[in-house]
């Protein structure tokens, strides 16, 4: 093994067979041949990208008259709509400006009725399916394409089918967890992990500027730290910042209350250039977080926030899953995201007909958001980690708090595309198309279909 001084080293990177290759985990339901169960990542995150794309064109909402919001995207880029038909953009947005000069048609080829909003807004889903778009075909068969083509306007052979999708072309929680999982050494029986505190820049899509972000590991959200009820461990973090900070490990119970991470009341903050220590048993399992808690209005909405999974020893049948997706929302620097990315940069949720997709609702914000899944109900069956057992629930819209984590499991029994959301709409939605807390559950009917989409996006 390796000595406790040495950083936790990540896994050298796999190939797409790799990362599609069944997990090995005992205390999980057994994995697909084609995906690893626990990091469907790039299998489940990133296969659906064109499917769930089109699905958002066809059934997204009519914008909100007047723009009198302050949560939407800024203007979009000029297009070749004429000033008259151009909706005025929303107010004190921080979105990009949209590529829609690219593949916005001529005024005089627009469709009856159409307005500059639903050029933006298909322009988006676009972005968002990318080069996916042929694959399609093969998955759901030449009369479902053909409508999935017509709603992109495909025939314009916009620029965006030679692109990849939106959420392939920035760094990715999943992606990260997938190539480079955060691995401990072991020293006397405690795993230990070393990270690093960082500034960054952020995109929070493609074509927004970065923003000048925090992270762990220099990475928003930190990588996803896992381990297993029991385990003793020893997380020591490095501040790379020029800021004082600390680090709580949220919902972790403490023998010993020095360790819970709070500066001035159980720790002094650990100051630029300095390294600190936290040593605890993992004794119960569950979705947990970890983050600032130091200036943490400031910190966390800046990205000082990760994942913390502490898997059961036991398994319950509720803890049976095929895949699964940590989805962390925050609601501070770049405007209303998912794991640190905005629509459509969001990677998607995958399943094929048959399986479970557990996923872990964490909300790192200072506003709740209420989840709704289109087309499918959740299993609610656990809470802050603790399992709900005969309490659990079913539901389609799921309210998050602040500081909440709720596990869900979707059985996915029918193909298709369904939109994925917030359902405050102002988080999603603009005059400009979806933007925000916007993502979709993409069910293909075969298991196959996983392997062929994440081998065209690792092209």
């Amino acid at each position: 093994m390796n000595s406790a001084s040495e950083a936790a080293q990540p896994a050298s990177d796999p190939s797409a067979a790799d990362i599609i290759a069944p997990a090995s985990d005992a205390d999980q339901a057994p994995a697909t041949p084609e995906v690893t169960r626990r990091r469907f990542l790039v299998g489940a995150a990133l296969t659906g990208g064109g499917l769930m794309a089109a699905t958002l064109a066809a059934c997204a909402p009519t914008a909100a008259p007047g723009g009198g919001w302050t949560f939407g995207p800024a203007a979009a880029a000029k297009s070749a709509v004429p000033a008259a038909a151009t909706a005025a953009p929303a107010a004190g947005s921080a979105a990009p400006a949209a590529s829609a000069a690219a593949s916005a048609a001529p005024a005089a080829a627009l469709p009856k009725g159409w307005t500059a909003h639903d050029i933006e807004a298909r322009n988006i889903v676009r972005r968002y399916i990318g080069n996916l778009a042929p694959a399609l075909k093969g998955i759901y068969g030449d009369a479902a394409f053909a409508k999935l083509a017509d709603i992109l306007g495909a025939a314009d052979n916009y620029p965006e089918l030679a692109k990849k999708p939106s959420f392939v072309q920035v760094p990715q929680l999943f992606l990260n967890d997938a190539l480079t999982p955060l691995k401990p050494t072991v020293e006397a029986g405690v795993k230990v992990f070393n990270m690093t505190i960082d500034k960054l820049d952020q995109k929070i899509d493609e074509l927004k500027a970065p923003v000048a972000a925090l992270g762990y590991n220099k990475q928003w959200p930190g990588p996803t730290i896992r381990v297993t009820e029991g385990d003793k461990l020893k997380v020591t973090f490095k501040n790379n910042m020029d800021e004082t900070t600390g680090v709580h490990f949220h919902g972790v119970e403490f023998d010993d209350f020095f360790q819970d991470g709070i500066p001035f009341v159980t720790q002094k903050p650990i100051a630029p250039g300095e390294s600190y220590t936290y040593e605890f048993t993992a004794n119960r399992p569950g979705s947990l977080m970890y983050h600032s808690h130091h200036n943490a209005t400031d910190q966390v909405g800046r990205g000082l926030l990760g994942a913390f999974i502490v898997d059961p020893k036991t398994p319950t049948a509720e803890d049976k899953f095929d895949r699964e997706y940590i989805w962390v929302s925050n609601d501070t620097l770049g405007g209303f995201t998912i794991n640190g990315h905005g629509f459509p940069a969001v990677v998607p949720v995958l399943a094929a007909q048959g399986e479970t997709v557990r996923i872990r609702f964490m909300n790192e914000g200072i506003m709740m958001h209420p989840w709704h899944s289109h087309g499918y109900k959740m299993r609610v069956v656990a809470r802050d980690g603790y399992p709900l057992g005969t309490a659990a629930f079913d539901c389609d819209t799921l309210g998050v708090n602040p500081g909440e984590r709720y596990d869900v499991n979707i059985k996915a029994d029918r193909p298709g595309v369904w939109a994925f959301h917030c359902h405050i709409l102002p988080h999603v939605e603009s005059l400009t198309g979806m933007f925000g807390m916007v993502s979709t559950l993409i069910v293909v009917p075969k298991k196959e279909h996983v392997d062929a989409i994440v081998k065209l996006l690792l092209a």
